[in-house]
């Protein structure tokens, strides 16, 4: 029966990792060949758009505010400063 440990270890520097393996791992010895495999983190994959599609996107979710409207909210907060 084939054995299996998982061990985390850090990347060194140099792109090196360093195992060692417990004391009481049965069936190895100095010079024996084993089978290392090393798993990657996954990398979130990043949505690509086109930015006239984005765009389209947020005008139709009615999100955007007139320049007007903006700085009528700019005007009352900064009126709120002064109480």
């Amino acid at each position: 029966m084939q054995s299996a440990l998982r061990i985390e270890t850090k990347v060194l520097p140099g792109n090196k990792i360093e195992i060692n393996l417990p004391d009481n791992t049965l069936s190895t010895s100095v010079g024996q060949t084993v089978e290392v495999i090393v798993l990657l983190p996954e990398q979130p994959q990043l949505v690509r758009q086109n930015i006239l599609e984005w765009i389209e996107q947020t005008r139709s979710r009615g999100t955007l505010r007139s320049a007007e409207e903006i700085n009528r909210n700019l005007q009352a907060e900064r009126d709120s400063w002064d109480n």
